[in-house]
């Protein structure tokens, strides 16, 4: 199926506008980029309460977050790992998402700023993700825990997902992961189709990839390509959701196979038509809220008994 109308003139408005494609920048004007587009998005709904803190990494160090309350009484904590190829994005260019989604689902929002690539190379994004996941659990023990994340912030879900089971916590009620990068498979067929070469690419994958974790060697452990884990059973219930035209759709629908043949619940949908990214840009492309064309349900393997719960 074709680009969404909307999409296809968003980017058609992207190359009237010139610039150097992302993976000829340096992380600092990719950055920049990022930002700007971050400004389209407008603001998103008011909340009962938001508070930007500093959270203590296991290693000594620290990065922020932010908490978005959107009622008195929300019915659960979302832990939310923005995307970024582990090289770019941040609180201010992810708030209104995190908003759009504590106002839509009834529950605190957890902005996760993790420390970025190539300053903070692999594994720190990952621990930070840990680190982020333990302190919200303390903060409201009492909620049942999400994580959730779209394309790298997918990875760090799944890395989190997989340590809290292997560590014994702390518990999660659901594991979302919108298009998410699983593996470091750079060659397979939705990396090599000329059509999903849009706004992700091919070439920036490379990019962010060699900013966070330049040693091919360690791309292979499971807390960089969760695909790789050699066990996936006994993890949260997973929503996993691709996009037809996007390069890291095989490996997102390769994870939510595995995760079925392990035996995890799994709601899985690719959405047709749709690009690399649609989720996020909120106020900007009809997808983002499921306003474009119907997402085709293509199951990667057999349909679970149960559905988990919650809605976006």
């Amino acid at each position: 199926m074709p680009l969404d109308d909307a999409t296809a003139q968003f980017l058609k408005q992207l190359g009237e506008a010139g610039g150097k494609p992302l993976h000829e920048m340096t992380p600092e004007e990719a950055r920049a980029m990022g930002g700007t587009l971050g400004d389209l998005y407008g603001r998103g709904p008011e909340m009962a309460r938001v508070e930007d803190v500093v959270i203590q990494a296991a290693d000594g160090g620290s990065f922020g977050a932010r908490v978005l309350v959107p009622v008195e009484d929300p019915r659960a904590m979302i832990v939310y790992y923005h995307g970024g190829g582990w090289v770019i994005g941040g609180l201010d260019e992810f708030d209104t998402l995190g908003r759009t989604l504590a106002h839509r689902t009834g529950c605190t929002v957890v902005l996760v700023d993790y420390r970025l690539a190539p300053e903070h190379r692999y594994p720190v994004a990952a621990r930070d993700a840990y680190d982020a996941l333990r302190w919200a659990a303390a903060k409201e023990p009492d909620l049942p825990i999400i994580v959730a994340g779209d394309s790298a912030g997918g990875n760090l879900s799944a890395v989190v997902a997989q340590r809290s089971r292997d560590e014994g916590g702390p518990a999660l009620a659901l594991q979302v992961l919108v298009y998410p990068v699983t593996d470091h498979d750079l060659d397979n067929a939705s990396y090599t189709d000329p059509a999903n070469q849009l706004m992700l690419s091919r070439d920036s994958m490379i990019w962010f990839w060699d900013h966070y974790a330049p040693d091919p060697a360690t791309r292979a452990n499971a807390d960089a390509s969760p695909l790789r884990a050699r066990d996936l059973s006994g993890l949260p219930p997973a929503v996993v959701l691709t996009a037809e035209h996007d390069v890291l759709r095989d490996e997102g629908e390769a994870y939510a196979r595995r995760l079925r043949e392990a035996g995890v619940p799994v709601l899985f949908k690719r959405f047709e038509g749709q690009m690399h990214a649609f989720f996020t840009m909120v106020n900007v492309l009809p997808g983002s809220s499921g306003r474009a064309r119907r997402w085709a349900p293509r199951p990667p393997g057999p349909r679970s008994a149960r559905r988990p719960g919650g809605r976006r």
